[in-house]
């Protein structure tokens, strides 16, 4: 949205007035203003295919091919809202900018709206959604009338303003909500401003008045805001709130990226918004096949919690060779002293060997084996230890341990993939070059799909180490892991073929590895995907609870 125009509800401020005046009853009969908005074909998937030739994401079934879904414009967000909002007036009748905060309230459930607004009681409904019911006059609408000769204060900022100048239409000092309080035009326009930019605030603005929770209805904040910038910061709280309470709709995460995704059913299923990003409607996170986003987001969580801490402990720490303990570094002398008072042993913080035949060299050591460290610590495990001393520090190391052996594999193929995609650039230049030995342009495009495959399995493969992280061993487990490992070979080797120069006399040769290769990787691909859907459907998989 380009500007404040057409977003407004449009009501005639005079004939509000009047009735205000006049003590009639208001009509329902309010129209919504659209303006000019140009409408733009809307994305529709499930029959479009993207450059790697599947349909609408990377998953083998046939009902992610069916899953459809709409991409909408800023435009066409703010025409749904609108169609949204129509089509309940035209059943219970009410001012479009209440039934706005209605269908907020019920997070745009048309169908929980209708089912509340008829169950006969009215009153309980307009007050938990905070507006005055407009079917009842206000017991505070009307002013009490004074001497037209007196100045009355606003009860903000105190300056006082003739009688005369009360007005809910805003033409004069002093306007307010149907909840009866009045405040001068300059301290609604100041109170709305800070509500919008400083606090964020959009459709929970609530009168300034002391304990007054009755909502500021759309129209107001309109009529009251001249400066367009606060005007279309509201348009975008609104709207952004209009996406994130629809089920239906979910805003596409890639940066400075301004569309929307509608569906027509809620699931975990993958979308491609137009600027080419692909991610899971339910989660919002990239598409994430096979890994569900109940693990997923398990995952994120304890990568953002464990991280840095694995990080320091990896880097800072280590296991006493004799009891395990693990041990901190505090100092910069390399013979160590084991603290627990069953152990007492003394080491080499660098080989982990027995300090005693390191003589004299107490600051440098330079007796650094691996072998002999390994022999050392082999060694020492079969000295008794009490397991009750042990326990809690083996079961630490080793979750730590499991977890950094999926989490380095995880960040690798995460970091390939981001090198994979720097391939396009290098296969197109790969690309004119071959077509200047007499191939023509479809002769080359296997380049191109074969790095599509390949970031398809570096993407699949990343996932494929969380799902792993949280299974239990069984015999399905074994097999997973075997397409696993087979899926990456096949991958590796492509990736070699892909980052290899090409020369002409080398050219038909390459071709064809690349093309059988890339081929066995879908199929490959295809088959892990496929045991661990069929897994899902069949119940097959057991977790671990992180």
């Amino acid at each position: 949205m380009d500007s404040d125009e057409g977003y407004n509800y449009e009501f005639d401020d005079e004939e509000e007035e009047c009735s205000e005046d006049s003590g009639e009853e208001e009509t329902a009969d309010d129209t919504l203003e659209l303006g000019e908005v140009e409408l733009v074909d809307p994305v529709v998937a499930g029959g479009e295919r993207d450059d790697c030739g599947e349909t609408g994401g990377s998953g083998p079934r046939q009902d992610e091919e069916d899953y459809r879904f709409e991409v909408l414009t800023a435009e066409q967000i703010l025409q749904h809202m609108v169609e949204c909002i129509r089509e309940v007036n035209e059943v219970i009748q009410n001012p479009a900018t209440i039934t706005r905060i209605l269908l907020s309230h019920f997070n745009w459930d048309k169908e929980k709206l209708m089912e509340r607004y008829f169950d006969g009681n009215l009153d309980k409904l307009f007050s938990e959604c905070h507006v005055i019911n407009p079917s009842k006059k206000s017991r505070t609408r009307l002013m009490n009338t004074r001497s037209s000769a007196q100045d009355l204060p606003c009860q903000i900022c105190y300056l006082n303003y003739p009688n005369s100048a009360f007005t809910t239409g805003g033409g004069g000092y002093f306007t307010g909500l149907e909840c009866g309080h009045k405040f001068c035009m300059q301290c609604w326009g100041d109170y709305l401003t800070t509500k919008i930019i400083e606090e964020g605030m959009g459709q929970t603005i609530s009168c300034p008045a002391h304990s007054c929770d009755i909502l500021v209805d759309d129209n107001t904040v309109m009529r009251l805001i001249t400066d367009s910038k606060v005007k279309l910061k509201y348009q975008h709280l609104i709207t952004n709130s209009f996406v994130e309470c629809n089920r239906l709709l979910k805003w596409c995460p890639a940066p400075d990226c301004h569309h929307v995704v509608k569906v027509q059913y809620p699931d975990a299923k993958p979308v491609r918004c137009k600027c080419g990003r692909q991610f899971c409607f339910n989660c919002g996170e990239n598409w994430h096949d096979p890994v569900k986003c109940k693990w997923l987001r398990k995952w994120i969580k304890k990568c953002d919690d464990d991280s840095e801490t694995s990080n320091w402990i990896a880097a800072n720490t280590k296991e006493c060779p004799k009891c395990h303990v693990t041990i901190e570094k505090d100092g910069g002398c390399n013979h160590m002293v084991c603290r627990n008072q069953n152990c007492k042993a003394e080491f080499c913080w660098v080989c982990l060997g027995p300090w005693e035949p390191h003589g004299s060299a107490w600051y440098n050591c330079n007796r650094y084996n691996e072998d002999d460290a390994k022999a050392a610590r082999d060694a020492q495990e079969v000295n008794y230890v009490s397991p009750f001393v042990l326990m809690s520090e083996h079961r630490s190391r080793a979750a730590l341990q499991r977890y950094l052996f999926y989490c380095n594999r995880y960040m690798n193929h995460m970091q390939s993939l981001r090198f994979e995609h720097k391939l396009y650039a290098q296969v197109k230049q790969k690309m004119e070059e071959m077509q200047q030995h007499n191939m023509s342009w479809i002769e080359v495009q296997f380049l191109k799909k074969a790095v599509d495959v390949l970031c398809q399995c570096r993407s699949t493969l990343m996932f494929t180490y969380v799902f792993a992280f949280y299974l239990k061993k069984n015999n399905q487990s074994i097999i997973f892991e075997n397409n696993q490992a087979d899926l990456e070979n096949a991958t590796e080797v492509l990736s070699g073929y892909l980052e290899r120069d090409i020369s002409q006399d080398s050219l038909q040769d390459i071709k064809q590895k690349v093309q059988d290769k890339y081929r066995y990787c879908e199929s490959r691909r295809r088959v892990l995907l496929q045991h661990v859907h069929e897994g899902y459907d069949k119940d097959l998989w057991e977790y671990i609870e992180d």
